[in-house]
């Protein structure tokens, strides 16, 4: 899953840097979301395939907090360029004679910068946080990552505010990411319905297929680990949490370039063309 991953969003960069014809908003967001996919799995799977490999269950302190960043940074951001694929989604179908003067090039990278410096700001607090705590009753996490809870859970100190504080965060992006994905989705589907044909209708909703994909594909895992962390622990068995939070890391990366490659008319394409532009050339016919 991990090599499909790099190779699909490293592929897909490469396509929309490429191809003149996919330097659109709607695309260079989706790049932006595959730059996002390959460091969201590369802050932890390197480290994952060290212990299951060489059984290098060892990791440093400093280095653990600072794998913590990371990961929140990017689960973060991963949320929040799903939000602004959607609302590109909505400017386009809702204001598509605007499309082009509202989503400008500088309006986008503004965007992209918010959305990084948002989970930045959100996250630095978790090392601190986490830091501060007194660790007298051992150091073995049960998990293959640094996560920011399951650190904080081996301390023998007070994790109350760390807790509170962490759900607080998990409100502030996924919950506030969430809301502006439904909210441009009702606009999207009572735009969609007072067209006039229902080819028309199904045309303008198919472009949104694939995001909706990456959605669900990002927002299920994230869920189920996130409830299940504060709400299931006694219910649940540990694996299941380990695995699933390993998918929830791996799956979005994984899936969102295969999703976007077969439901995306332009890149399906793109990648057609790119795979077979050497047979027509005539120098191969003769």
């Amino acid at each position: 899953m991990y090599s499909i991953a790099l190779t699909g969003n490293f592929g897909l960069m490469y396509l929309i840097y490429t191809e003149e014809s996919l330097h659109r908003p709607m695309h260079i967001f989706l790049a932006l979301l595959s730059f996002t996919d390959v460091l969201m799995c590369t802050s932890t799977l390197p480290n994952t395939l060290c212990i299951f490999w060489f059984n290098l269950k060892v990791i440093d302190f400093k280095a653990c907090l600072a794998q913590m960043f990371f990961v929140h940074t990017f689960t973060g951001m991963e949320s929040g360029v799903l939000m602004l694929m959607a609302l590109d989604r909505y400017v386009a179908i809702c204001y598509p004679l605007r499309y082009a003067t509202i989503l400008t090039n500088v309006v986008i990278a503004k965007a992209g910068l918010l959305t990084f410096f948002r989970g930045v700001m959100l996250v630095i607090p978790f090392t601190f946080l986490t830091k501060r705590l007194p660790y007298c009753r051992g150091n073995v996490i049960p998990h293959t990552y640094c996560d920011h809870m399951s650190v904080a859970k081996i301390s023998c100190g007070n994790v109350q505010v760390n807790a509170i504080y962490g759900l607080m965060v998990a409100l502030l992006i996924g919950g506030f990411d969430i809301l502006c994905i439904t909210i441009s989705y009702t606009m999207i589907l009572r735009a969609v319905v007072n067209l006039s044909s229902a080819d028309a209708r199904q045309k303008t909703f198919s472009t949104c297929t694939a995001h909706i994909c990456a959605i669900v594909i990002t927002y299920v895992p994230a869920f189920f680990t996130f409830f299940t962390h504060r709400f299931g622990r006694h219910t649940i068995p540990p694996h299941i949490h380990i695995i699933m939070a390993n998918l929830y890391l791996l799956m979005p990366p994984t899936m969102n370039p295969i999703v976007y490659g077969v439901k995306t008319k332009q890149i399906r394409e793109c990648v057609i063309r790119f795979l077979f532009k050497g047979k027509d050339n005539p120098s191969h016919n003769s």
